[in-house]
C-alpha cells in the first residue's frame, strides 16, 4: 500500500532550513519552505568573510569539545550526520572542498554563493516549493501542528520545522520571529545574547591603538579570580570600542553571566619566547642601543602604535636613554610584554554577533529528531536552539546536523514512528 506523502513546512531559508527541506523531500515529503528574503542563505553567504566555512574536518569528539553551550544535547545529531558526512554531501552536490588551517573547510572556489546555490538547486530538483512569505504563527489542533500562517497565506502542514535563526545580523532576516512563535506554543526561550561577538573595554589604550592588528599572540581571558577561562593563539584587533578579531570572538563565547563575573584579557605579545629567553633578548637590545631613546628600543620589540601605550604604562619618557632604564622598569617591561592586560566591561550588541547564544530550551526538545516535547509535529533546527559553538565551521556543522535530524524525523509517517 502506497503511503501518502507528508506535508512539511520549513520556516527559514538559511543553512539549517535548506538542509531540513532537502532531507524531508528526499524522504518523499511534500515540502514548502517559507523565506521572505529575496535570496536564500543570506547569512550563509557572508560566513567566513564571504568564503563560507562549511564545517570543521574533525571527529565528533572534537566537534563536541568546540561547543560550549549544550553540546551533549547535539551528540545524537552530530553522530548521525558528521562533518565527514557534510563534506561528502556538498561534494556530491558538485561543490569541491578544501581543508585549511585549523581543519576549517571551504569551497575550493572560496565563494559562499557556490554553497547556497548548490542547496537551492537540490531543493528545486526535489520539488521543494519556495514561498516568498514571512511566517507569523504556527497553528495547532489537538496538540499537534496543523498549518503555518504567513503574511500572504496559510500553509497546511503535518510537520513544521522552525529554522529561523537567532537575532544576530538582523539584516539577513534573523529577527527573532522563531523565538516568538516557539514561545506562543509553550516553549521556554533562554534569553538570547551575542556569542562570537566583539568585546567592549574602558581601557583608553584600545582607542589609542585603534586599527592595530596583532598576529601570532596568545590571548587569555581571566575571570575576577584570575582563572583563565580561555587561552588560544592567533590574531586580534584593537578598535575604538575595545577589541575584536578571531581570538576575541572565540574568547567571547566563554564570557557568561556578566552580572556575576568580571573579566579581563591578558595578551602574551611574545608567546614563542619563554620569560627567560625574552629577558635575554631585552638585555641584549638595551645593551646594543644603550645610548638610544627607549622609544627606539621599544620599536624593535613592538608595533609602533603600542610604543606610546607602553611608555605610559611603564611611566617612562619616550626620550629616556636605554642605559638609564632602572631594573624595576625593565622587569615591568618584561611583565607587560608577556602579560599585557586589557579590562573588559561587556560585549557589543547581539546584532553584531556572528551567532546567538540562547533560544529554545533544549530540555524541551527531543535530541534524536529535534521534535518538540510540547507540540506534536513541531521541530527545530539550527540557531533557534539554545546551542552555540566557537568559530571554525562548528556552528554551520550544527546547522547541517540538526537540519538533517529534523528533516528525517519530520518526514516520518505515524506508521514509521510506531515501528
Amino acid at each position: 500500500m502506497k503511503r501518502m506523502s507528508k506535508e512539511v513546512v520549513v520556516v527559514g531559508g538559511g543553512a539549517a532550513g535548506m538542509m531540513a527541506a532537502i532531507t524531508a523531500a528526499e524522504q518523499g515529503a511534500q515540502v514548502r519552505l517559507l523565506e521572505p528574503n529575496e535570496r536564500l542563505g543570506k547569512k550563509l553567504n557572508i560566513t567566513g568573510k564571504g568564503r563560507c566555512n562549511v564545517t570543521n574536518n574533525c571527529p565528533v569528539e572534537e566537534l563536541m569539545a568546540h561547543i560550549p553551550r549544550n553540546g551533549r544535547f547535539l551528540y545524537s545529531a552530530l553522530t548521525r550526520f558528521t562533518s565527514a558526512d557534510a563534506m561528502a554531501f556538498f561534494e556530491g552536490l558538485g561543490v569541491p572542498l578544501k581543508t585549511e588551517r585549523g581543519n576549517r573547510v571551504f569551497p575550493q572556489s572560496d565563494i559562499a554563493f557556490d554553497v547556497s546555490g548548490a542547496l537551492k538547486r537540490r531543493m528545486e530538483k526535489l520539488g521543494v516549493r519556495w514561498e516568498h512569505d514571512r511566517a507569523t504563527a504556527v497553528m495547532t489542533e489537538d496538540g499537534a501542528v496543523s498549518a503555518v500562517k504567513g503574511e500572504k497565506g496559510t500553509y497546511p502542514a503535518q510537520a513544521v520545522i522552525l529554522a529561523t535563526g537567532g537575532v544576530s545580523y538582523p539584516g539577513t532576516g534573523s529577527t527573532g520571529d522563531g523565538y516568538r512563535m516557539a514561545a506562543e506554543l509553550g516553549h521556554t526561550i533562554v534569553e538570547p545574547r551575542g556569542s562570537l561577538v566583539p568585546l567592549v573595554s574602558d581601557d583608553a589604550c584600545c582607542g589609542q591603538m585603534q586599527g592595530l592588528a596583532l598576529k601570532n599572540v596568545q590571548l587569555s581571558a581571566e575571570n575576577e579570580k584570575g582563572k583563565a577561562v580561555f587561552t588560544e593563539f592567533g590574531e586580534m584587533l584593537f578598535t575604538h570600542f575595545g577589541v575584536s578579531g578571531p581570538l576575541v570572538l572565540s574568547a567571547s563565547a566563554h564570557l557568561r553571566d556578566w552580572d556575576k563575573h568580571s573579566y579581563r584579557l591578558v595578551i602574551d605579545l611574545k608567546p614563542a619566547l619563554s620569560k627567560e629567553k625574552l629577558e635575554e633578548r631585552l638585555l641584549r637590545e638595551l645593551r646594543e642601543q644603550s645610548n638610544r631613546d627607549m622609544d627606539n628600543v621599544l620599536r624593535k620589540l613592538l608595533p609602533s602604535s603600542m610604543v606610546p601605550v607602553f611608555c605610559e604604562r611603564l611611566q617612562i619618557s619616550p626620550e629616556l636613554k636605554a642605559n638609564s632604564l632602572k631594573k624595576e622598569q625593565r622587569r615591568a617591561l618584561l611583565r607587560e610584554l608577556k602579560h599585557f592586560a586589557v579590562s573588559i566591561t561587556g560585549s557589543r550588541p547581539v546584532a553584531e554577533a556572528i551567532v546567538t547564544s540562547g533560544g529554545v530550551k533544549v530540555g524541551e526538545v527531543k535530541p534524536a529528531g529535534m521534535e518538540s516535547k510540547k507540540v506534536s509535529g513541531l521541530f527545530f533546527a539550527g540557531e533557534i536552539l539554545d546551542v552555540d559553538a566557537y568559530t571554525g565551521g562548528f556552528n554551520l556543522q550544527i546547522a547541517w546536523s540538526t537540519g538533517r535530524a529534523a528533516g528525517l524525523a519530520a518526514a516520518e509517517t505515524e506508521g514509521e514512528k510506531e515501528a
